[in-house]
């Protein structure tokens, strides 16, 4: 069945099976229709492109099997066949290529760079990126990556300043363990960057928040700490210029929206690593920004992503890809 994956201003993006169909130089914000396949462009942001930025997590570099959560017997369990390029190998190297061509200011790896959080597998992980990208590379560490006490990928706070944007990378991770937090530290520095930018700030971190509107409040949520969550929204909603954050984690494709900050996206991205094999661009014009997301659509990658769409007993599609809202969308400035 023919999958509408991409839309952007100009662009759409649809997968079936193996084949890819891609048309440029669409109008923005109109009606189009591909293969019987209805969609509406997204609208173009007002004034000049001024910057590109793309964003990469759950690289897993050293991962082995996939399909594993611990106490969920579900299956199938998958493997990259014998004389395989490892498959979070293959599907990196993919998704190098297919950034490199769109020739991004920055690259913004956030977090999970390895599967069991050793050195050599994070040498992997510099090895992949950092010849396509060098000084544009930059990354920060998640949950994967502390499991066993290593420091690497630990310095953050980063602020990346670009035409039109400032990028604000956060260090979300609590060594040892799988949840997440934002330190005091890091939330001040936030809160400063907010009050004296001069352009809108985009956040990035490994974990997602808690929704501050949740009826469930529990200290071993997955993502950041209810406390620390309810703290960095508290830090939006000071800080109009602060207009997005962005995670992994999840392997899923998600966008919310909490009263308290309107219209600001609260977002998670798919991983590189399996189905769908996302990663996220990040098209910056003068007056708003937009998330585009990007399939990696090599042959190999494709192949793997759509046999590890029978994971978890064939429900992996409906939580991992997400609603085309939640993956293609325009980002707003918010008034001051």
């Amino acid at each position: 069945m023919i999958e509408l994956t991409t839309v952007a201003d100009d662009e759409a993006v649809l997968h079936d099976g193996p084949r890819v169909v891609r048309r440029d130089g669409l109008e923005p914000d109109r009606d189009h229709e591909v293969e019987g396949v209805a969609f509406r462009t997204l609208p173009r942001p007002g004034g000049a492109r001024l910057a590109t930025v793309a964003t990469v997590n759950d690289v897993h570099f050293g991962e082995q099997e996939c399909g594993v959560i611990e106490g969920l017997e579900m299956g199938p369990i998958l493997r990259s066949e014998p004389g395989e390029t490892p498959y979070p190998e293959m599907m990196n190297r993919a998704a190098v290529a297919e950034i490199a061509a769109s020739a991004p200011d920055v690259v913004v790896a956030k977090g999970d760079l390895t599967a069991t959080g050793t050195r050599a597998e994070y040498q992997q992980f510099l090895d992949c990126y950092g010849p396509a990208f060098g000084e544009r590379l930059v990354h920060v560490r998640g949950n994967h990556d502390g499991y066993f006490g290593e420091t690497f990928a630990d310095r953050a706070p980063v602020e990346v300043e670009l035409p039109g944007v400032r990028l604000a990378v956060l260090d979300t991770t609590i060594p040892l363990q799988t949840t997440g937090q934002v330190s005091t530290e890091q939330l001040e520095w936030l809160d400063e960057l907010g009050a004296r930018t001069d352009r809108p700030v985009l956040v990035f971190g490994h974990h997602h928040v808690w929704s501050p509107e949740s009826n469930s409040r529990h200290e071993t949520y997955f993502g950041i700490s209810p406390d620390d969550s309810e703290r960095l929204v508290d830090v939006f909603v000071r800080r109009p210029a602060l207009v997005g954050y962005f995670a992994g984690h999840t392997h899923r494709n998600r966008v919310r929206r909490f009263a308290a900050t309107g219209e600001v996206p609260w977002v998670e991205v798919a991983s590189v690593k399996d189905f769908p094999g996302s990663w996220a661009e990040y098209r910056v014009f003068e007056n708003g920004i937009l998330q585009v997301h990007r399939r990696i659509s090599s042959p190999e990658a494709l192949d793997w992503t759509d046999r590890t769409r029978a994971m978890f007993g064939g429900l992996y599609p409906s939580y991992a890809f997400g609603d085309l809202a939640d993956r293609c969308f325009a980002i707003h400035p918010r008034p001051a």
